[in-house]
This record gives structure tokens, sequence and C-alpha cells, in this order.
């Protein structure tokens, strides 16, 4: 008691000693604390921005919904996707939209007014990445590793910008993973009896039907096809036949021949988790030539073929019996080239232009083949060879075996669902660069790999799945 009246006394006398000038300082302070928690209670009572991703983690063929939402009401706004390859390479995209009276934007149902694309394009910013501006010359997107995602940031931003414009006001933004290889999908590398390949195996003991997943002349094993057949259910068996380190020879040279091909086909029939009666192979480009020959061998039997913009023969000259090709440079004089000096190689999978002991004896086929044309396919002639596959298999009677589709403004490079699209991209570097045309427009491009996704699933599993 007696130090609290000390207390209370000392106090006293320090303010009266002080004078007024402590108290105006002290109702300064009073002031401006109530200022401050009127300031914090207006802030805590107005929501941030928040931008959503639905799913966050998600298969690189589904599709997901993003929405920002505790937005002001009509106000422009920019979504930015961002996401690095495998090789460091900035890929971006970006659009335009306009919050609604509530102050919601809804990618699935709302339009974009400007950016990467237009209108209504709930995956746009996924099929709308390109290199960002300063970024390699000739760049496509291919994934390596199946074990890892791609990973996006998506940003909502103030106002209608432009990703490269400084300063950038970031108002919220969220993370997705894109994957091709779902949870339980087994990948095992294949170095067997000269084979060299990738086997992707679903979850559970099977049998399961089984895939043969051939690319074109790039070369290389191409992997993410036959990771998201897997995941879909199929056992695929993604095959190198030139430009790998594991394969005989040269690398810009094929080495390997029809039972090479046939060893494959092998592998998948007598694997434990493969129904032998129910394989089918896919081709794009050059793998188109390899699929309907593979089809026509003795003993291949297989359910379906499904050809992506492909020929029916090739240029490049098989120099023995087994079909070993020893050159893959073809005949030049078929080359054209664009204002930019880009190659393409249009003419010269000409079905007039193929060398007739090359071509494959399309009547000989037994089993139904979906042939995908890409109308501005400028690497190939996909239209008059699917013209050729057609009338050949008309005049055998074997009309119900064939099915085509078509797409305007579609490239060369139709691929799983909402991959960007490369007009043109790196060939080679030596013993000079050279990049190629793939053709293709972004909206119809994107339009077509998502259709013909979707198409080609149903195929296989009316096929495959009997």
């Amino acid at each position: 008691m007696f130090r609290a009246r000390v207390c209370v006394t000392t106090i006293r006398q320090l303010v009266q000693t002080k004078g007024i000038r402590c108290l105006r300082v002290h109702r300064k302070l009073s002031g401006l604390q109530r200022a401050v928690g009127a300031a914090r209670w207006k802030s805590s009572a107005q929501q941030a921005p928040l931008l959503t991703a639905a799913p966050v983690r998600a298969l690189v063929d589904e599709q997901i919904s993003v929405k920002g939402s505790f937005l002001p009401p009509h106000t422009p706004v920019t979504v930015c996707a961002r996401m690095h390859s495998e090789d460091g390479d900035l890929w971006e995209s970006f659009a335009h939209y306009n919050t609604n009276q509530s102050g919601n934007v809804n990618l699935t149902s709302d339009h974009s007014v400007g950016g990467s694309y237009s209108g209504c394009e709930p995956m746009g910013l996924f099929w709308g990445l390109q290199p960002a501006s300063g970024g390699r010359e000739g760049l496509r997107l291919r994934k390596r590793n199946m074990e890892t995602p791609y990973t996006v940031h998506i940003s909502l931003l103030e106002g209608h910008v432009s990703p490269s414009e400084e300063p950038i006001t970031e108002l919220a933004a969220v993370t997705t993973e894109r994957w091709y290889m779902a949870p339980g999908v087994k990948r095992i590398e294949i170095r067997q009896n000269g084979l060299v390949g990738t086997l992707f195996l679903p979850p559970g003991p099977g049998p399961f039907p089984g895939v043969l997943d051939l690319w074109g002349m790039s070369g290389g094993l191409v992997e993410y096809r036959s990771a998201l057949f897997a995941s879909r259910g199929y056992v695929s068996l993604s095959l190198a036949y030139i430009g790998h380190k594991d394969l005989p020879g040269l690398k810009n040279r094929i080495n390997v021949g029809d039972s090479y091909f046939m060893s494959a086909l092998h592998l998948l029939q007598d694997h434990r988790q493969v129904d032998a009666d129910r394989i089918g192979i896919m081709g794009l480009s050059f793998g188109v030539y390899l699929s309907l020959r593979i089809a026509t061998l003795t003993g291949a039997n297989p359910s379906c073929l499904i050809c992506i913009n492909g020929p029916i023969g090739s240029t490049i000259k098989i120099s023995d019996a087994d079909g070993k090709i020893q050159d893959i440079t073809g005949d030049e004089k078929y080359w054209t080239y664009g204002d930019q000096g880009y190659v393409s190689f249009q003419k010269l999978s000409l079905p007039a232009n193929l060398p007739p002991e090359s071509k494959v004896k399309i009547e000989n086929i037994t089993c139904p083949l979906m042939y995908i044309v890409g109308e501005d396919d400028l690497s190939a002639s996909s239209k008059e060879n699917a013209d050729v596959i057609e009338e050949s298999l008309r005049s055998a009677g074997k009309s119900q075996l064939f099915t085509r589709l078509s797409y305007p403004g579609a490239g060369h490079l139709i691929e799983p669902p909402y991959s960007p699209n490369s007009r043109a991209s790196l060939w080679s570097v030596k013993p000079k660069k050279l990049i190629t045309l793939w053709g293709g427009h972004p909206a119809p491009h994107a339009a077509a790999q998502e259709d013909a996704w979707k198409k080609i699933l149903n195929f296989m599993e009316s096929n495959l799945r009997r």
C-alpha cells in the first residue's frame, strides 16, 4: 500500500514537472493509436484477393479450374502463367479479363479480351505457354523426366498488363503441378535383346491392353505419351529407334530393322501383365510409316493402329531385306524453305514422291486404323497420305476399318491435350543449324489436341478392351 502511494505521488509530480507539453504528446499518441486501430479494422474487414486452382495436382490431360475472388467489381485484371522447362527456359502466357459485378473472374466460363488467347478458353494459360521474350530460338517443350511434374506458377495481376512490363502488382498467386505419370504407375527401362525403350505399367495386376508407341525422326526416347497411356490403364512401350546412345551405329542413322520392331511387339505380347491379343500401335510422323509397316509383317497382328500426320512410305532408302535404313537425310531436292529460312519436309512425304518399293501395302492391313490429319501440317503431306490409305482400304473392301479425323488450323505435332504447340523448332545443330516448320495455329491446334485425345482414348477403348 505504501509503495503504491509512493508510485502515484511520484507520477503526479513528474507530470506536473513536465507540464502541459507531456499531456499534448500523450494526446497525440492516443489519437495515433485510434487511427491505426481504425485502419486495421478497415483492412481486416475486406478480404484480400484470392486465386485458386482446382485440382492443384493433376494429369496433363485433365482440365483445372482457375478462379479469382474478392476483387473490385468490373475491374481489369491479368492472369499469368509461368513455368521453367527442364532445360531452365522460361515459358509464359497471360490473358486479360474483367471481373464481374461480384468481383470474381472464372477462367472456365469467362472470356479473355486479350493476351495469349481470346474468348472462353478454360485451359488457355497452359496451351498458350510460349518461350519468354529474349529466350533461345527454336524451343519446343518436351518432358524428359516422367517422375517429376511441370510446376506452373499462376498469378493474378492488377490491370491489363503484359508479364514483361515493369512494375507489376501481383494480387494473388497459386502453384499447380501437371503430371504425365499417375500415382502407382511403374516406369521400367528396357535394355534387353538389343531393344532400347521404356515400359510403363498401370497400377494393378492386369492383364492390360498394350500399346507400342513410336515417335518421329527427331529421335531419342520420348516417354511422356506412354506415361499418360499407362495412367489411363494401358501398358505402353515407348521405343527408341534412332538418335539414342544405347542404339548401335551412328546417332543420325537408323541401324535397326523389322526384326527390332517385332521384338518390341513380342516383348509386349509376352509380358505377364499384358493381354497378348489386345495390342495397338501408335505412330507420329515417321512413326506412322513404321506403324503401318509393322502391321503388315507376318505375325504382328495388332488390334488397332493410330497414325498422326505421317507417310505411307519413305524417301530414305532401305538398304537390306531386314528393313535397316542407313541414311536419314532423304532427298534434299524436296526440301523447301520459308521466309525465315526454316525448312519444311512436306513435299518429301507426298505419295507421288515416295519410291514405290518403300510404300506399305495398305491393302494387307486387317485391323481398325485411325488417321489424324492436321490441315496446317507443314512437315508432312498428311492429307494426301490419308487419302491413299482410305482409297487403298476401300479398293480392298475394307472401308469399315478406316477412321479419319481432320482438323483445320492444326499442325504436325498433335500431342496430348493442353500441350503448347511449337510452329517451328530446332531440328539439328550439326553440320549446320536447322529449324524445321511444324505448322499449327494456337487456338485451333489446341482444340484439335483436346478433341483428338478424347477420340484416341475412345478408339483404344473400343478396339483394345473388347
